[in-house]
């Protein structure tokens, strides 16, 4: 007959496919150390019941390459067919999950105790209570949590999990809530992740930089008002403070005999003497190796982590902490300088995982840097970004900058300042992180404008407006007060602001700057035909422009832009001979086979209109276009002509090709994808109405970072008529 550790063991390799038994590459969770951790146990406590259910054939090992742990093969343990008929004679019946998981949902881990927490967790949000989960680091809160959310699951509901790191802000959480294609904006992610019978958690959120916390602590606030609980999961003390709306439950310590189930094996008497000296600390018990004894009562959980677990291990182990301990996220362990170490970490339980991304459990984590002296830590990210510094990409330079700016060298801010772009481009939470270092360590304005560039492509105005308070009041400061202004709906003061700042440059800046302010003019409105008053107003200010001190390159440039707002305003207005003469200029310009001037046909025929649809044969002609451009950005603009021109029954095969181009990414920090961004936003409320409310959220927000506030303006109409 089965004992319950093995009826344990044999139900979680259960879960797993037979075809794995041949595999080359298996998961973690079938390893020793994986398989210990989700039955929440020390690892020692599986030697016993292992060796007898392998004597009796019920379960098997062998030496694996477990997915993500490096390149040694470790032991991982498989059930045979007879073990499934055992398992089943024995009663055991696995249970269905019936509810969809998003995001980062960990595997279920055994809970030992916390029948109370547990009861009072799940029957707070029963009742529809939004809840803030606290306790000392390694305490068990995301164990309770997941508990938690697989009692939901198994009620049939939604789980929407997001775990924090130090790069995470509100579109992280959005994105791990709803997917890569998710909004951006906090009303619009909560729309469309907020439903009845969905549970939204946030995991690890004291992890989150200060530089991000006002910003989803305040979307934290705005989730009460939606149909869904949410689960707030934080080592004390909160970074947030006092959540107004959030019911605060604090955990502790298990219970003796809670703690007990962690140490089979171990006799009754020594057991309550580990679990009294360790305070009843889940994480520290598993910790606990029997080589060791019985710990000091006196001693404190970080003293016990840093005189016994750290001391422990070799010289490798301790090398692969410090160098996991400094990175500012989790990493794989491909991508690490040596994974000599990690093995050894993985079998002692510091390790904490997520996917193939690993990193020290916090405790471990906070108490080994604690341990650096500041000339260490110093030396230890000095190292780190000359290592770093060899490896190509986006998260290579994220992660050398960040042991830059921790090494605290004047010249990395300079680095900063110079490699920053890349970094923009993969991750704008990281990079808004690494320039308020940057800030803080130099006074170059240069660094500062690159922080208020950003912080107003995030939408982020008052740290914008903190920074542009520091510039020297010259035309870069003023014109990035106008974005400013622009943002939070002062048009008038913004256009004001602008006209000031573009008569204090030099003529080829003053002719850049104008064209630009043309160009957003232009694209501040919602599709349809251009008003009688833009028109006008593009008219007069075209006249306006003076192109003579730019070099003949800029020159060509400025007219193509201008020669295509112009053929715009003829083709809405029905001006053929106006179009025409726009259109053999551009030619000229571009040649009359570059593919622009195709595309610039295209649009001329979808504008040609009978009852407010184009023909037949353009839309046709728009389609062959489509599947053969070549160029996303082009296949954007003229899907979005095309819908445009459909009335309000487009074709099947135009909605599939809008939803392929929804998930084409489009670089924040250039003003011209911000708004064809907000444009594509703005169709996607169209065309999937059920989720209209979120879409439109996110194309009035993106519309303001692009500074279009009457396109934000008429939509936000729109949306409100609608409701």
């Amino acid at each position: 007959m089965l004992t319950e550790a093995q009826t344990r063991i044999l139900a979680r390799l259960s879960e797993f496919s037979e075809s794995l038994e041949t595999a080359w590459d298996v998961p973690r969770s079938i390893s020793l150390p994986g398989l210990a951790e989700s039955l929440g146990v020390v690892r020692s406590a599986l030697h016993s019941p292992l060796s007898s259910l392998e004597d009796e054939n019920l379960v098997f090992t062998r030496n694996a390459h477990v997915i993500g742990g490096g390149s040694r093969r470790r032991t991982v343990v498989h059930i045979t067919k007879n073990g499934r008929q055992e398992l089943e004679k024995s009663g055991y019946s696995a249970t269905t999950v019936s509810g969809a998981k998003f995001g980062p949902v960990p595997d279920a881990v055994a809970m030992s105790g916390r029948i109370e927490e547990f009861d009072h967790i799940t029957s707070s949000i029963s009742d529809g209570k939004s809840i803030v989960l606290s306790g000392l680091p390694g305490i068990g809160k995301s164990t309770l949590a997941g508990a938690a959310t697989e009692h939901f699951s198994d009620m049939g509901w939604t789980i929407r999990w997001a775990s924090c790191n130090l790069d995470s802000d509100v579109s992280a959480i959005g994105r791990m809530w709803l997917g890569e294609n998710s909004p951006s904006d906090p009303s619009a992610i909560l729309s469309a992740a907020s439903s009845a019978r969905t549970l939204l958690v946030i995991d690890e959120a004291q992890e989150l930089h200060p530089r991000h916390v006002a910003t989803v602590s305040e979307f934290l606030n705005e989730a009460l008002s939606g149909t869904s609980p949410v689960l707030v999961v934080v080592r004390a003390p909160s970074p947030f403070g006092e959540l107004e709306g959030y019911h605060d439950y604090r955990i502790g310590g298990l219970d003796i005999e809670s703690a007990t189930s962690l140490l089979p094996g171990v006799g009754e008497d020594s057991a309550r003497d580990i679990i009294e000296a360790l305070g009843g600390h889940p994480l520290a018990i598993r910790l606990w190796s029997p080589e060791e004894g019985i710990p000091e009562k006196a001693e404190a959980i970080q003293e016990y982590v840093q005189s016994t677990v750290i001391r422990r291990l070799s010289s490798d182990g301790q090398g692969s902490l410090d160098e996991l301990s400094l990175s500012p996220i989790p990493l794989e362990i491909s991508e690490m300088a040596s994974e000599e170490g990690t093995f050894e970490l993985d079998e002692s339980a510091v390790l904490r995982w997520s996917g193939e991304a690993v990193e020290p459990h916090h405790l471990v984590r906070n108490v080994r840097r604690a341990s650096w002296s500041s000339e260490r830590a110093a030396t230890l990210h000095s190292e780190a970004a000359e290592r770093w510094s060899g490896i190509e990409g986006a998260r290579a330079r994220r992660l050398e900058a960040h042991h830059r700016m921790e090494r605290g060298d004047d010249s990395d801010a300079i680095w900063i300042s110079e490699n920053i772009q890349e970094i923009v481009e993969n991750d704008s939470s990281a990079a808004a992180i690494l320039l308020e270092s940057a800030v803080n360590i130099s006074e170059d304005p240069a660094i500062r404008e690159s922080a208020v560039n950003l912080a107003l492509e995030r939408g982020e105005v008052e740290i914008a407006d903190s920074h542009i308070s520091e510039l020297p009041d010259d035309a870069s400061r003023k014109l990035l007060s106008a974005r400013s202004a622009r943002m939070k709906g002062r048009s008038s003061e913004a256009d004001s602001l602008e006209r000031d700042a573009i008569s204090m440059l030099e003529p080829s800046e003053r002719a850049r700057a104008s064209v630009s302010s043309l160009v957003r003019l232009y694209d501040d409105r919602l599709p349809g035909t251009i008003s009688k008053e833009l028109s006008r107003s593009l008219k007069s200010r075209i006249s306006e422009i003076d192109l003579s001190g730019l070099s003949q390159s800029d020159f060509e440039a400025a007219k193509l832009a201008i020669d295509l707002i112009r053929h715009g305003i003829a083709l809405s207005s029905s001006d053929l001979s106006a179009a025409s003469k726009s259109r053999a200029s551009i030619e000229r310009r571009l040649g009359h086979d570059n593919p622009r001037i195709a595309l610039l046909d295209l649009r001329s025929r979808l504008a040609a209109r009978s009852d407010g649809r184009a023909s037949t044969e353009a839309i046709e002609a728009s389609r062959k276009f489509i599947e053969e451009c070549e160029s996303p950005l082009d296949r954007i603009r003229i899907i979005h002509a095309t819908l445009e021109s459909c009335g309000p029954s487009p074709p099947d095969w135009l909605v599939s090709a809008h939803s392929e181009a929804s998930k084409v990414p489009l670089r924040e920090d250039v003003a011209a994808f911000r708004r064809l961004s907000a444009q594509r936003w703005y169709w996607r409320g169209i065309l999937e109405p059920n989720l209209r409310l979120s879409h439109w959220n996110e194309a009035i927000s993106r519309f303001r970072k692009a500074e279009c506030n009457n396109a934000a303006n008429e939509l936000a109409t729109m949306l409100a008529r609608g409701l």
